[in-house]
């Protein structure tokens, strides 16, 4: 298991990107939108994991209410598996609590779920795997 990203909410995407592109020193290489959360995405190459900056495509969204209630800042971090369906059986027997039931599509063509921060210091936890 390693990280595959970090995800960063942020309220206005393109000036995120801007930002970004700057601080890394290299463009924006993927943007997607992701009907099912109402966010669209943009990807920064970093080495072996990536930057995931998150904007709401409606009020309603998780990250307009996360925006909302905590400011702009870091929403997840991301470790890639290789087999979510076990990771989350043994993750749910360890007592963590999965938000998810099962796997669902995420951006970046990935299978993600996520693990709830009350049980991870006040982190979200993603898990991904590729599809």
């Amino acid at each position: 298991m390693h990280i595959d990203h970090i995800g960063i909410a942020v309220k206005d995407l393109e000036s995120a990107i801007s930002v970004y592109e700057k601080l890394l020193n290299r463009p924006c290489t993927k943007k997607e939108r992701v009907d099912s959360e109402m966010v669209e995405t943009a990807f920064f190459e970093t080495g072996e994991s990536k930057v995931e900056l998150l904007g709401a495509t409606s009020p309603d969204s998780v990250i307009a209410k996360y925006i909302a209630k905590k400011g702009e800042g870091l929403h997840h971090v991301a470790f890639e598996v290789t087999d979510i369906h076990a990771e989350l059986k043994r993750l749910r027997s360890e007592g963590f609590t999965v938000l998810n039931d099962e796997p669902k599509d995420g951006a970046d063509n990935k299978l993600v779920a996520f693990i709830h921060p009350k049980d991870n210091n006040g982190v979200l936890v993603e898990l991904c795997q590729g599809k």
